[in-house]
């Protein structure tokens, strides 16, 4: 298997799937998440035959997206933990506004990835 070019001045193959996956990803918030699968899967499905930035779009797209999904299962098990002890609704609601904090994050971010993809440039 040989390594993908990441090289600037290489024609990037691939690069309409990662402003697709990229354009699904800022969806998140609006579907309710549905969206994100579907960007993982189409990053995923294009990154074999990608070359140049589009490449490294794509393996960032599927890094973060996992990186993300990670975060939030640790942190819906520290709010459910928290709001079945009385002592701890409060932490609750701060792991809730984690939550909320890391959903805005993860659409700011790929809003930027999309300017980067459209200018040619790394994620």
């Amino acid at each position: 298997m040989t390594e993908p070019r990441y090289d600037p001045s290489h024609e990037a193959a691939g690069k309409p799937a990662a402003a697709v996956a990229w354009l699904l990803y800022i969806l998140s918030i609006p579907s309710a998440n549905l969206l994100v699968i579907l960007g993982l899967l189409v990053a995923y499905a294009a990154r074999s035959g990608a070359t140049g930035v589009a490449r490294q779009h794509l393996d960032t797209q599927i890094r973060f997206f996992w990186s993300v999904f990670w975060w939030t299962i640790g942190l819906w098990i520290l709010m459910i933990v928290s709001f079945l002890s009385v002592i701890g609704i409060l932490l609750g609601f701060v792991f809730l506004g984690l939550l909320f904090l890391l959903s805005l994050w993860f659409t700011v971010k790929s809003v930027l990835g999309l300017f980067n993809l459209l200018q040619d440039r790394p994620a």
